[in-house]
């Protein structure tokens, strides 16, 4: 019974996968290739660490030209990097970047899938990285994914065989994929998943070398090539009027969130594969060489590849709906097979097929974009067979009640056929968001205790609509998600996900609070309604010690996405302390204590992120001045907020606005992360900004990357920058000039103010600096050589320069108390 249902829920999971937001309204090039398809049992899986680690030149060849079942592994969600577009990290971070490799299969023809590893920032070593990462779990990932989709062929981004050549994650994916080949067919190894899968063993294993592995294209040249098999995948496919590195190069471009915009070529082009462990093949061009990819490979299978062939050779691109009829036999064929694989899997193509032949147009749509668990919605179903195919709606089944309508209506050539219906949603529903949030993880790892839900991509969505339609006799189920649609006056007709909200959601406004006296602080705390009708009490909950009042306040919110805000006073101990505030409301004896966190881009879906309503306070030690700052943001940070918290004056200046005259009236000019990498303008301001330092003010830029600076000249003295950090944050800090002012006024810096920071100290340190400047501090990871270049002072005529790689823009918004001790320095530097 366990296993029937494990087939089930993955039918509906390739479905959803198919369906998108968006209607798919494929063109007869799609089909095309789509029957093509059809008739191609062939698997390979690439595996690497990161989004943006997949090679989607090699992803798109071989899931459009070749026609296999093409996916990706990433074993983690990218968390840890940096974005480009907005102020999100971390896990919300992760969830742009899930999205963004989503999008990215979309365009390539991949599908992707991850493991539970949490990218914890950059890692030197895969020791490191498996000391951090459960390998155990990690490694159970990686043998369930290959027992789920049974790749004939694996390949590794990375060489295990290099560690230390490069980032710990990259080189760990490879060892932990190599590791694997020899176990995915073993019983004894993670025997708990065969509940739901059998063991499956790979042909081959390649790594997918190049140049950039062997340090310049003249080495690579120069490099022993006997063990390697070279692919020409610079084809061009003349139905869609693109080549496969045009195709791969917008895959490439949907990782926004890193500034992967990457733009097209054609021509001839090869791509290189070490052969590294099982089978090996003969013929230098064909790593599936001795793999059978046809029918023939599922017993019964070949009547079905002999019919899909024929379907193939007719296919007519003026009237596709004249393939149904072989395709629906086809479809019974594939229905009758004794085969718990290639059945699922081939059963949603087809079904994708017929839909596209008949120009079949399914939708279920809300006109409201969120609701609460035990509430109604009304839902319109549209059904508009475009093609003289004989349909009839036999009925519409909601999910996850399983509530049916019966129809029998006739689906008439290109008169839409709709039904309201209002449909109930479950006390017991599951609030929306990524399903690998929902519980607390470690720095390493997510946490997800559901076999069946490891390694899926996206949000688990239940509610689901199912057309029953009769197709030349033969009923089959298409499933479409129920969605959110409505009219934008500039975009038109938008799709978004529907979400499930709790009755409200709360925000402490203020993410971070500094109390640097006894004086107590108002601080803010939001309450948004998901209903109509909402009354409580709301309450600020911090530990012993700490004083709110009031001790609880009573909201009334009568319409649904209403928003009011309370205040508390809070009063901080009298000494040094740190406490994690949360708002809780109760409403009919129920608790809510959940911040509903909106992540909207054009380029990804919509998504909600339900994070707890938490806050951190400090009673902190530190002296600040009254300093004025102008801030010339990057690529998006919350810094200026902490700076805010910190007392100080904060305007944030677009950086065509910098002048002499607009600078008079600031006392620090301070450029946010990677300032120097975007903001072109940057290029055109620095006199400006110089002569603002030389007449006795302070400039203080933070980490720039090594790539594309819009000026090679981003201090007034000669400065260049590495791709040195400090990853371990924990890492022992030596004050190279303890008596600087830097390190000693207004605060006395000491070794306890490194404690406590995350995921890193710093990076993009320079390497090289002209002898004006001052290096204040040294650090190192273990057995590296002193990295100097983390604080770098120099004065100009009257003032300061000061440029900075330490990661303050994770410190702050985390409360690390230190970093505000030590920016408070910074800004007040004096000698």
């Amino acid at each position: 019974m366990r296993k029937i249902s494990f087939l089930l829920l993955f039918i509906i999971s390739v479905n959803s996968s198919i369906q998108a937001q968006q209607p798919v309204k494929p063109n007869v090039a799609d089909i095309y290739a789509q029957i093509q398809k059809l008739n191609v049992l062939g698997t390979v899986l690439y595996i690497a660490a990161h989004p943006d680690d997949e090679n989607t030149r090699l992803i798109s060849y071989y899931a459009n030209d070749k026609k296999y079942r093409t996916g990706y592994l990433s074993l983690t969600r990218g968390d840890g990097g940096q974005n480009l577009i907005g102020p999100e990290l971390r896990e919300l971070l992760g969830t742009i970047r899930t999205q963004e490799l989503l999008e990215a299969r979309k365009i390539d023809g991949g599908e992707q899938f991850f493991s539970r590893a949490n990218d914890f920032g950059y890692s030197k070593n895969p020791d490191e990285t498996l000391n951090i990462w459960d390998k155990s779990q990690v490694l159970s990932d990686i043998i369930w994914q290959i027992r789920k989709f049974q790749p004939d062929v694996i390949i590794n981004r990375f060489d295990h065989r290099t560690p230390g050549t490069t980032h710990g994650h990259h080189t760990a994916s490879a060892m932990l994929s190599f590791e694997s080949f020899d176990l995915v067919n073993d019983p004894k190894s993670y025997p708990e998943q065969l509940q739901y899968v059998k063991p499956w063993q790979p042909k081959r294993m390649f790594f997918n070398t190049s140049w950039w592995f062997y340090g310049s294209k003249e080495k690579f040249e120069q490099a022993d090539k006997s063990n390697m098999y070279s692919l020409q995948n610079g084809v061009y496919f003349p139905m869609l009027g693109k080549s496969n590195q045009e195709i791969a190069a917008l895959s490439r471009s949907r990782h926004q969130s890193q500034g992967f915009g990457s733009t097209g070529t054609r021509g001839e082009e090869t791509e290189y594969l070490e052969f590294i462990k099982g089978s090996k093949p003969e013929n230098k061009s064909d790593i599936f060489e001795g793999i059978d990819t046809s029918w023939n490979r599922v017993e019964g299978g070949q009547p079905i590849g002999i019919l899909l062939a024929e379907v193939e050779k007719n296919f007519d691109f003026k009237n596709p709906a004249a393939s149904v009829p072989n395709l629906v036999k086809a479809y019974q064929m594939i229905q009758a097979l004794n085969e718990d694989h290639w059945k699922p899997l081939k059963l949603a193509e087809i079904k994708k097929i017929i839909a596209g032949c008949t120009g079949l147009y399914l939708e279920a749509v809300t006109n409201i974009e969120e609701t609460t668990p035990g509430s109604r919605i009304k839902v319109k179903a549209e059904v508009t067979n475009r093609s003289d195919t004989d349909m009839t709606l036999t009925s519409v089944t909601f999910l996850p009640n399983h509530n049916t309508m019966p129809q029998n209506a006739l689906l008439k050539n290109n008169i839409p056929f709709t039904i309201e219906q209002e449909i109930e949603i479950g006390q017991q529903m599951a609030y929306t968001q990524p399903y690998w949030l929902d519980e607390k993880g470690s720095i390493g790892m997510y946490r997800v205790n559901e076999q069946l839900n490891i390694g899926k991509p996206d949000v688990i969505r239940e509610l689901k609509a199912v057309f029953n339609i009769n197709i030349n006799g033969i009923v089959i189920p298409f499933d479409k998600d129920i969605v959110y649609k409505f009219n934008d006056d500039v975009k038109g007709e938008i799709f978004r996900p529907f979400d499930i909200v709790p009755d409200v959601s709360l925000s402490i406004l203020n993410k971070v609070a500094i109390f640097n006296t006894k004086k107590s602080k108002h601080i803010e705390v939001a309450v948004k309604a998901g209903k109509d009708n909402v009354t409580g009490n709301l309450s600020l909950n911090l530990p012993a010690g700490w004083k709110i009042i009031p001790s609880q306040t009573a909201f009334d919110l009568s319409r649904k996405g209403a928003e009011q805000i309370f205040t508390f006073e809070v009063f901080p101990p009298a000494m040094g302390s740190e406490a994690l505030a949360k708002a809780t409301a109760v409403i009919d004896g129920k608790s809510f204590s959940q911040e509903q966190i909106n992540i909207n881009y054009d380029h990804i879906s919509r998504q909600q992120v339900l994070k707890p309503a938490e806050a951190r306070f400090i009673r902190l030690d530190i002296k600040t001045g009254a300093e004025k700052i102008a801030y010339i943001m990057g690529v998006g940070d919350e810094v200026p907020k902490s700076l805010t918290q910190m007392g100080y004056s904060v305007t944030v200046m677009k950086p065509e606005e910098i002048s002499k005259e607009r600078l008079m009236n600031f006392d620090v000019a301070m450029t946010g992360i990677r300032a120097y990498n975007v903001v072109q303008a940057l290029s055109l301001k620095q006199d400006v900004l110089f002569d603002f330092v030389k007449e006795g003010k302070t400039m203080i830029v933070q980490y720039n990357t090594t790539d594309d600076l819009v000026t090679d000249k981003i201090a007034p003295f000669p400065l260049k920058l590495s791709r040195d950090r400090v990853t371990e944050e924990n890492a022992p800090v030596r004050f190279l000039k303890p008596d600087a002012d830097i390190l000693n006024s207004p605060n006395k810096i000491t070794a306890k103010d490194f404690e406590g920071w995350r995921q890193e100290q710093g990076l993009y340190y320079p390497n090289e600096w002209d002898k004006a400047f001052t290096p204040i501090l040294s650090s190192n990871d273990k057995g590296e050589p002193a990295k100097n270049g983390a604080l770098l002072v120099a004065s100009y005529g009257k003032g300061h320069y000061i440029y900075t790689g330490l990661s303050f823009f994770r410190e702050l918004p985390e409360g690390v108390s230190g970093a505000y001790r030590l920016m408070a320095n910074l800004i007040s530097v004096k000698n």
